[in-house]
């Protein structure tokens, strides 16, 4: 059965209930507690497709899907056990576990094989190359993985990251304010496209992916607490991944399934991130979900190399690849 639950925080979500009118839920189905990676953003409709289609029934679970407000509350909310699993971008998950912000939390597969983290700005602003950001104005949500990545991203491109001043803005507001041009450039998933172009009226929107420059990150992560059984793990990523090849294979329907289930969203503009999302979440390999402890390692090298996180690290304190 479907629940679908709004949450602002670890507590709300301890304590939020089905939206969707349906009783208690069925005693032969296991009873599992979802956070999307941020939103309701077409990129998300993955989940509720999964649901729709009956896919986590098909695993005997009974999945409560929850409104996640961003990779850092998502993992808080996991440490605490107020949600068993939730997507993470790979690379903040990484930065933020190496640095002893969050424990006992792994990630069982990967939502997409590139990293779609990067940076959106709008034709004539006069940024196309990672160079331009010097002297510019960026605007981004508080502890976003924008912002964390930065540095990083800098030292890789050969930019002066003192030259770029980064400004927080609230998620809801990023699109609006590169509209007024209140900020120059915004820390955005590269499948934002479709949105910032809306609100900027059809003006077309120019995108710098990190994968362009760190071209072995991961995108979003799967996440769990260590503790869970790898059994639920399993069957609950066999499930989700089935949505995801589903939505990206069936755009169209996918956005419609998520506005049914979330009627604020746009149904054509989450079909449209789906469509930028698919390459993404297939990879060159094209394997959905596929984890790697070499690629993993590399990432880890690389954001030890930029001075990121502690050397040292290991990809199985990170990973731990579902069945």
């Amino acid at each position: 059965m479907r629940k679908i639950a709004a949450v602002l925080t670890a507590l709300a979500l301890a304590g939020c209930s089905s939206s969707s009118g349906d009783s208690a839920s069925s005693p032969d189905l296991a009873e599992v507690k979802y956070l999307t990676a941020f939103n309701a953003f077409g990129r998300e409709a993955y989940a509720f497709v999964a649901d729709e289609k009956g896919y986590f029934a098909e695993q005997g679970l009974d999945v409560e899907i929850s409104i996640g407000t961003g990779s850092g509350e998502n993992m808080a909310a996991l440490a605490s056990g107020a949600a068993d699993f939730a997507p993470v971008d790979s690379t903040g998950y990484i930065l933020t576990k190496a640095t002893g912000k969050v424990t006992g939390i792994t990630a069982v597969s990967a939502v997409q094989q590139k990293s779609m983290v990067g940076f959106m700005t709008l034709d004539g602003y006069g940024i196309t190359t990672p160079k331009d950001l010097e002297g510019r104005v960026m605007g981004d949500q508080s502890g976003a993985t924008t912002t964390l990545l930065f540095p990083t991203y800098a030292k890789l491109a050969g930019i002066d990251a003192s030259k770029v001043e980064i400004v927080p803005v609230n998620a809801g507001e990023l699109a609006g304010a590169l509209a007024a041009k209140k900020v120059d450039v915004i820390g955005q998933f590269v499948v934002g496209k479709p949105l910032i172009e809306k609100a900027a009226g059809g003006k077309a929107a120019v995108s710098l992916p990190f994968s362009d420059v760190i071209t072995d990150l991961y995108g979003n992560f799967l996440l769990t607490s260590e503790k869970t059984d790898p059994a639920l793990s399993a069957k609950f990523n066999t499930a989700l991944l089935k949505g995801l090849e589903y939505a990206i294979a069936n755009p169209v329907e996918a956005g419609q399934i998520l506005n049914k289930a979330q009627p604020e969203t746009d149904a054509e503009v989450a079909a449209k991130e789906l469509e930028i999302m698919a390459s993404y979440a297939r990879g060159d390999a094209g394997k959905l979900g596929a984890l790697d402890d070499e690629r993993v390692a590399r990432v880890i090298e690389i954001l030890a190399g930029a001075g990121s996180i502690p050397a040292g690290k290991k990809p199985s304190e990170f990973i731990q690849p579902a069945a």
